[in-house]
């Protein structure tokens, strides 16, 4: 790679994720590899659907037709535990759909995370809850994609990301003080820390690449990215969280603090292509509006 131009934003996504195999994937939990195999290679050039990761890809790989060429660029990895003969339909399907994917690992029923570092991903998408969790546990942003309801965006040449803020972006060492101590010792807590940067979560990394996508892209309503957190805190503790992310030096367009009310209709509003929460109720009233996708980190996750 030319040194002049920075890295690209990668992101690692499983079969699942990108497309709908609950149909095969059922038949493969109730008859076994063998009718699977038998399933995918009948209907091997017959295209596969959208999944619920779906449009968020093909959003995002359309910013490379818009992104200069000393920006980064971004690039989608396919990893999948098909064999790579069932795994043709996959990439015929690719190709129908003419999405610019062009690298993958097919495991034959291995752990797919183990390749998510070697090929430089920033982010991994996946249906399989164990996946996202070793994909934490090794340090990548992970996320188990949902079903949802959502539907197309009103932004169709824009992509729009939403995180959650503890435990997702920052670590979740505040958010632990007010489960195990409340409400009141929270407040306390980020009134006396409120000029001590958070540390970083799982997605901070993430959030840095994005950020670096962004700059290459005008600030304002017209940039084909765009940010938000959506956030149960409110104030005064937004303000340790405006001071990380100026700490850090990246950028937000928008932050909304809901002080504990459900997120699923504000998420609406900003018309998010995916949001990212630890909370499984917080997941719950996302699901219902936008593409979620559960972290499963942090001292919501504990047993």
């Amino acid at each position: 790679m030319d040194d002049r131009v920075p890295p690209p934003l990668v992101i690692a996504i499983t079969s699942r994720a990108l497309f709908s195999m609950e149909d095969s994937h059922g038949l493969f939990e109730r008859e076994g590899i063998e009718a699977y195999r038998a399933y995918q290679q009948t209907h091997e050039n017959d295209p596969l659907r959208p999944g619920i990761a779906f449009p968020l890809v093909r959003k995002i790989l359309a910013l490379n037709q818009r992104v200069p060429k000393d920006a980064p660029h971004v690039e989608v990895i396919l990893l999948s535990r098909n064999s790579t003969d069932t795994g043709l339909r996959v990439f015929n399907s690719i190709q129908h759909h003419q999405l610019d994917i062009k690298r993958a690992s097919f495991t034959s029923g291995a752990p797919v995370w183990p390749y998510i570092r070697p090929f430089g991903a920033q982010l991994f998408l996946s249906a399989n809850p164990e996946s996202v969790a070793a994909a934490l546990a090794a340090g990548v942003a992970a996320a188990t994609i949902l079903p949802a309801n959502a539907a197309e965006t009103a932004h169709a040449d824009q992509v729009r990301i939403a995180f959650d803020g503890d435990a997702v972006i920052f670590g979740d060492e505040s958010e632990r003080i007010s489960r195990e101590q409340g409400v009141e010792a929270f407040g306390a807590h980020e009134r006396a820390h409120a000029k001590l940067p958070l540390s970083g979560g799982p997605f901070r990394g993430f959030l840095q690449a994005l950020h670096d996508l962004q700059e290459a892209f005008p600030v304002g309503q017209e940039s084909p990215i765009r940010t938000a957190l959506v956030t149960a805190r409110s104030a005064p503790a937004h303000e340790r969280v405006i001071r990380t992310l100026r700490e850090w030096g990246v950028r937000l367009d928008e932050a909304s603090f809901l002080g504990g009310r459900d997120k699923g209709e504000f998420l609406n509003a900003f018309g998010a292509d995916i949001f990212f929460d630890d909370s499984l109720h917080n997941v719950e009233s996302a699901r219902a509006h936008v593409a979620t996708g559960h972290v499963p980190h942090g001292v919501n996750n504990e047993a």
